[in-house]
């Protein structure tokens, strides 16, 4: 139930560089970039850094599927490590469900006009042998030449390890998790190893454990050491995010014992005796995010350059520390943030913001750099754009609650029909990022509103635990009472409002509609529709997720069953647009085909579509397009517009 990606384009698109898991290592930065669509191929690239003009070079020439699908929503699916002065470039592919390695060297300037940076020191080599499982790319490579990593077979994780210089070799699995676990990283030395760990009935974000191993010289385990800490997680449930090492025996991650997930650095030089160096407490400040994918980054270079990024208000920060001191806050003109990456005093980032599309921002550091990064970038703003307006409103229980509200750029009606937009998660959140759907709409006259609704993320741990045990309820609440809000200032047609939700929104949607007569439509994409059925066939990832949305499954099997909008569907009488692909492994689009009858009978209007090639979120662009039109058309005839 994660978010979509947004849509960049519509209709007609011009093929570019998306620079995908963007990465910066010395004076060269790495990416991802499709060299086949229709054949799912890709490749990893690479170019020098803040050379934006120079051609990139293609590094990994045969054919590769270059992809993660750790715990069922992957995250990055490669790795260049800086080992024995060379690249070291590992990555997983899916056409042969292994791990694959290649050694690069840098070539010399006066040899670079013929747009090659790096040089292949050694052929690309499948490393390991195929696996029915999959393999994150968190990787570590120790002195002795071996490279480990976190793999999950048989609804387990493991951590593996694999000698660099032996070609299709078995895994070695080296220490068998309880259930989950996740980032791991090492000292420069690898002799120390750290991860984070979570078991049933917790989601990583909810709980989870960080752990320390030591490594000998033979590379084998000889200490596991769980940091526990009165201060922090000896009492409480805390969730740790990123652990990070700095320098040789520091690390950094961020915990979120104090209500918000703040920064702590912890000495690790004896793993017996870890201690807390320092540690930063700053209310609404977030240095952390819900962990549905792995390899996020937050964080990023060394004690003697950290810059860690943080939400702060509706926007983003990067701060910088010298030997663990607060040196500068730098501004930004983001909403969002991927791939940050340092070097040294070298900053890779790509950036989103409400007027602009995703850039690629390289900054060094070494230069002058001021505290506000806009006046050091270009940013190509769009033009006839509605900006989102934070709006706050009483929601659930009369509770402050977040909203974006977008107002109409041209008058098509006397007032403005209202869409609200419901996220997918449920523990996600809007952030403001340029969307073109939404564009769309306040293109053609109608009112937006993005309700950050009691359980998304960025407001601290108190507002995301408002939907323990009350998904459905909580959610639908804010939903509505943002809507009766703007009909109250009589900003919006209060005959014409629809609601739109993809996943866990679609769920949300559909119970507005249950529940109240404030809804004129709904558009949803694959959403949740079954409770009963999500708990026993969802993907392991998501298995234990609704124990804190709705409880647990023996004891409240009856919120189970009435929450589920499959089995009210035959109460709604409102016209419903639902979208579904086929190929969904987190939502089965059966539970879509067996209210289809019902729905469509029942409803005037109805219609649901389904992409035979689609999964959990639309890839296509012209089955995105296919999704505009329709819903373009469902809305004339439901609205009588």
């Amino acid at each position: 139930m994660s978010n979509d990606d947004n849509l960049k384009v519509r209709q007609k698109v011009s093929r570019k560089k998306a620079f995908k898991e963007l990465t910066i290592i010395k004076d060269t930065i790495f990416w991802i970039d499709d060299v086949d669509e229709s054949q799912n191929e890709n490749a990893i690239f690479a170019r020098p850094f803040n050379e934006k003009d120079a051609f990139p070079q293609k590094l990994t020439s045969k054919k590769y599927k270059i992809k993660n699908n750790f715990h069922g929503y992957g995250g990055n699916s490669y790795k260049c490590i800086d080992f024995n002065d060379n690249f070291y470039l590992i990555w997983i592919d899916q056409l042969t469900k292994a791990v694959w390695f290649q050694i690069f060297q840098e070539v010399l300037s006066n040899d670079r006009s013929q747009n090659k940076y790096l040089d292949s020191v050694q052929e690309p080599r499948q490393i390991s042998k195929s696996i029915e499982g999959n393999f994150d790319s968190s990787f570590v490579i120790s002195k002795t030449s071996f490279l480990y990593g976190i793999c999950e077979i048989n609804d387990r994780d493991y951590l593996f390890s694999l000698n660099l210089k032996e070609t299709k070799q078995d895994i070695h699995l080296i220490k068998k998790f309880k259930n989950f676990a996740g980032d791991l990283s090492s000292n420069a030395s690898a002799s120390l190893l750290s991860w984070i760990e979570w078991d049933s009935p917790y989601m990583p974000w909810e709980k989870n454990d960080l752990f320390f191993a030591q490594l000998n010289l033979d590379g084998k385990i000889q200490k596991v050491k769980k940091f526990s800490n009165k201060l922090i997680n000896s009492i409480k449930n805390v969730s740790f995010f990123q652990p990070y090492w700095i320098s040789e025996t520091i690390l950094v991650c961020s915990e979120d014992s104090s209500g918000w997930w703040n920064l702590l650095f912890l000495d690790v030089s004896e793993i017996e005796n870890i201690f807390i160096n320092k540690r930063v407490e700053r209310n609404c400040i977030e240095y952390g995010l819900p962990q549905w994918v792995s390899g996020i980054k937050l964080f990023s270079g060394d004690i003697k350059n950290l810059f860690c990024l943080a939400k702060k208000d509706n926007g983003l920060i990067v701060e910088q520390y010298k030997d663990l001191e607060f040196f500068k806050e730098f501004s930004t003109p983001f909403t969002s943030i991927s791939d940050f990456s340092v070097f040294q005093k070298k900053v890779l980032l790509k950036g989103y913001g409400s007027d602009f599309l995703g850039i690629v921002i390289e900054i060094d550091f070494a230069e002058k750099v001021l505290s506000n990064f806009s006046d050091h970038i270009y940013l190509d703003h769009i033009k006839d754009c509605s900006k989102p307006e934070t709006f706050w409103f009483k929601g659930f229980e009369g509770q402050s609650t977040h909203s974006f509200l977008y107002r109409p750029l041209v008058e098509n009606f006397r007032k403005p029909p209202l869409l609200i937009r419901a996220h997918s998660g449920p523990t996600s959140f809007f952030d403001g990022s340029y969307n073109p759907e939404v564009q769309y709409w306040t293109s053609n006259g109608f009112f937006v509103a993005e309700v950050n609704y009691g359980g998304s993320s960025g407001f601290g741990k108190a507002y995301r635990e408002r939907l323990n045990y009350k998904w459905g309820i909580v959610d639908s609440y804010d939903c509505k009472a943002l809507a009766l809000k703007l009909i109250k200032l009589n900003l919006v047609d209060s005959g014409k409002v629809i609601i739109f939700g993809n996943s866990a929104g679609g769920f949300t949607a559909l119970n507005c509609l249950l529940y109240g007569s404030i809804f004129t439509a709904a558009i949803c994409k694959y959403p949740v529709l079954d409770l009963r059925d999500m708990h026993n066939n969802t993907h392991r990832f998501e298995k234990d997720y609704l124990n804190s949305l709705v409880g647990n499954y023996e004891k409240n099997h009856y919120d189970y069953i009435n929450r589920s909008p499959i089995n009210q569907i035959k109460k709604i009488k409102k016209p419903i647009l639902l979208f579904h692909g086929k190929k969904d492994m987190v939502i089965s689009y059966k539970q879509t085909l067996k209210i289809q009858e019902i729905l469509i009978q029942n409803n005037k209007y109805s219609e649901v579509i389904f992409f035979e090639n689609e999964g959990h979120g639309f890839k296509n662009i012209k089955n995105r397009e296919v999704v505009m039109q329709k819903s373009q058309e469902f809305l004339k005839n439901a609205l009588s517009i």
